[in-house]
């Protein structure tokens, strides 16, 4: 009786799209790619958290306290914790039609100038709204510092059909 329940429950959680996603995918060169925006695909909201609490004030907002707690939860040692020091972003996503995505998270770093670097993920089949998530955390942000410019990409088929970027980015 409870083979069928734990079935049904991780058919459910696949459906709603809760799994886990694979990580992202770091790319040794973000190539050039056509812009062909589609209104289809678009970006709802995007949350960014840095995690930094030698520059951060001490704060009495209960979101933002919990927000560092849940970054910081299981680091024990001083190496943990600076592990988890970076930039945390999360972009919600909408395609109102099933297709093939990538999401590409483009960024540049203090200390690499224009340097471009680039994460991806991909999404086999994606509708209705998405969450992806992208960190520049532990070494990357520790010897690179931090992030001074970004833009995430919706890309199908080798074409850009959605795009959301940050001020800085040109």
């Amino acid at each position: 009786m409870k083979r069928p329940f734990v079935m049904l429950a991780s058919l459910a959680l696949a459906a709603t799209g809760i799994c886990k996603a694979p990580p992202p995918q770091q790319l040794d060169r973000a190539l050039v790619v056509p812009l062909a925006l589609d209104e289809a695909f678009q970006f709802r909201k995007i949350k960014i958290f840095v995690n930094e609490p030698q520059r951060l004030q001490p704060t009495q907002d209960a979101m933002i306290s919990f927000e560092r707690q849940r970054v910081n939860f299981g680091a024990v040692t001083q190496v943990d914790r600076l592990q988890r020091y970076g930039h945390y972003y999360t972009f919600f996503w909408r395609a109102s039609r099933k297709a093939d995505l990538t999401v590409r998270f483009e960024y540049r770093q203090e200390k690499l100038g224009s340097y471009v670097q680039a994460r991806e993920r991909f999404y086999p089949g994606a509708k209705g709204t998405v969450q992806s998530q992208f960190q520049v955390i532990g070494d990357d942000y520790l010897e690179e510092g931090k992030v001074t410019a970004w833009r995430a990409l919706l890309i199908e088929n080798g074409r850009i059909v959605g795009v959301t970027q940050s001020f800085l980015w040109n």
